[in-house]
């Protein structure tokens, strides 16, 4: 059973708050941030919408390096919950947690958005500094993942529409997705190896994925098969 604080913002809910809706989510949990990440055709999350740059970094960062809380979600389908990012044993993640220690991460946990085997996205809820969320605090959580996962079905009587879940951060990583084709073509690799591409590079120059597929969006930056796997342009190619 939802809490009254909880009941508060499923009604925000189903109003359509738009950029608010993060924020209202993240008060009625008591955290410093929550964000909404949606599983793609290929698999790969997209965010949806976040509450605060702390979320959205740390979705970034596991975005960029595949592996965390939230990839673990999404692939078993349950619950992950991390009461101390700071004591994780290195080899869980051990791209993720060296490059979050500059982030204002201290708990985290992961609700997986599922329909039975399907998974649809995660729920992620941040923390800082470090408190785990209480029994109730996680009812409330998974309240909010279901509720939200009927959003992006837009089934049922009474189901929130999609749009309500889409504002207003859809196009989050547009340029990603542009820069994977150029990457693609400029490499003659599949769609996949090329995300690949990208991501790697994203994290040997420590530079946010979406910075380094602007470069390559905006030609400042050309994909080639050798060693270094990019290099600035030489010319007017495309």
């Amino acid at each position: 059973m939802a809490s009254d604080r909880m009941a508060k913002a499923l009604r925000t809910l189903d109003r359509d708050a738009g950029s608010g809706l993060a924020a209202v989510c993240a008060r009625a949990l008591d955290s410093d941030g929550v964000a909404v990440s949606l599983v793609l055709e290929n698999s790969h999350a997209e965010l949806v919408w976040c509450s605060g740059p702390v979320s959205a970094s740390f979705e970034d960062l596991q975005f960029t390096l595949g592996e965390g809380p939230g990839p673990d979600a999404i692939r078993s389908g349950a619950v992950v919950q991390v009461r101390d990012l700071g004591r994780v044993a290195a080899e869980r993640w051990p791209a993720l947690l060296p490059a979050v220690g500059a982030l204002a991460v201290g708990s985290v946990c992961c609700f997986p958005l599922v329909l039975g085997a399907i998974r649809l996205g995660v729920l992620t809820v941040i923390r800082h500094p470090v408190r785990a969320l209480s029994a109730g605090e996680v009812d409330d959580a998974l309240v909010l993942a279901s509720a939200l996962t009927a959003l992006v079905l837009d089934g049922g009587a009474g189901a929130p529409r999609q749009d309500g879940l889409e504002a207003p951060r859809v196009l989050h990583r547009t340029a990603v997705h542009q820069a994977t084709g150029m990457i693609s073509v400029q490499l003659g690799v599949p769609l996949a190896e090329a995300l690949l591409r990208l991501r790697a590079h994203a994290y040997a120059s420590s530079r946010p994925v979406n910075e380094i597929a602007q470069d390559v969006v905006t030609r400042r930056l050309r994909f080639h098969d050798d060693e270094t796997g990019s290099r600035p342009p030489d010319g007017p190619r495309g």
